[in-house]
């Protein structure tokens, strides 16, 4: 059964005559007759009273008429539903981030509502390090990380470049210095997040590397919970630059450089290669290259080579 096969059909039992749909439907009287029998065919009844001269339906034709305005009814709205999509004057973005790089998405959605108010936007948080795999599951189409995930199966843009900031109160004994050394850290007590990452491992590398103590005494869930502990005169801690730029703008807390612990960070968009992306996602990746020129460093977009 086909949809072209209902039309004619619908077309037919709307007349009341073979010969006036043909007029309709711009065919001859033998060719809708013939689309009518194979219709028949295939659904094992007789759909219209041959001996009625008013092109009565049959009991299986009355029924076949009420599910074959529905189907045309769907097919309409499929299309229409179709055509909002390409306008995104509806649509679903489907992200995954973790707390960090999450934060870098925030300035992006806002931007991409404002421009695309219909779409809505979901953003899955999860472990950077189980992104890729849930990628390849298509559980959603973007994610945020900030390593190189297998460049033959994922395409990479970089979007923005960030540091290692170590973060203390304003009422730290260390808030008015210029510069520390990493030597001069050893006595702190460091506040730490209890999430295993490579930024954790960057940290204790380095510190073992300069022979000097890493008293991490306090380990908290999130980063929310560790600044807002370090505002609270207790400690210092080693967060992403981004996570803070909000209360090192407001004063709530104060970064110190650290001289051997400049670590750079890149952050990425990243997709399945052979994704074909929808059209909110698409849209979403215009906006994000607009923040970039808009926006200048740290902001860019580039996309990384599989080389």
């Amino acid at each position: 059964m086909e949809l072209s096969q209902l039309e004619t059909f619908l077309a037919v039992a709307e007349e009341r005559s073979f010969s006036r749909a043909a007029v309709r439907l711009h065919r001859t009287q033998p060719a809708v007759s013939q689309v009518i029998r194979k219709l028949e065919a295939a659904v094992g009844e007789t759909l219209f009273d041959r001996a009625a001269r008013d092109g009565s339906l049959t009991a299986a034709g009355v029924l076949l008429r009420d599910y074959a305005l529905r189907l045309l009814a769907l097919r309409r709205e499929a299309a229409s539903a179709l055509d909002e999509l390409k306008s995104l004057e509806r649509g679903r973005l489907q992200l995954a981030a973790n707390e960090y790089t999450c934060m870098y998405l925030l300035p992006a959605i806002d931007q991409f509502r404002r421009e695309f108010p219909h779409v809505s936007v979901t953003v899955h948080r999860m472990l950077a390090s189980h992104i890729p795999d849930e990628l390849m599951l298509r559980t959603f189409e973007l994610g945020m990380i900030s390593f190189r995930p297998n460049p033959a199966l994922f395409r990479t843009i970089a979007v923005y470049g960030d540091s290692l900031a170590l973060i203390v109160s304003p009422s730290h004994a260390l808030a008015s210095a210029a510069r520390v050394s990493i030597k001069d850290l050893g006595e702190e007590l460091f506040v730490a997040h209890n999430v295993t990452s490579p930024l954790r491992q960057k940290v204790i590398e380095a510190f073992q590397h300069y022979r000097t103590p890493l008293n991490m005494q306090i380990e908290l869930p999130t980063i929310e919970a560790i600044k807002r502990f370090v505002s609270m005169g207790n400690g210092v801690a080693l967060v992403p630059h981004l996570t803070v730029a909000r209360e090192l703008e407001t004063g709530d807390l104060v970064r110190i450089p650290v001289d051997e612990l400049e670590v750079k960070r890149v952050l990425r968009l990243v997709h399945r290669r052979q994704a074909t992306l929808s059209y909110a996602a698409r849209a979403f990746l215009r906006t994000i290259r607009t923040l970039a020129k808009e926006q200048g460093p740290p902001f860019y977009y580039q996309v990384e080579r599989t080389g």
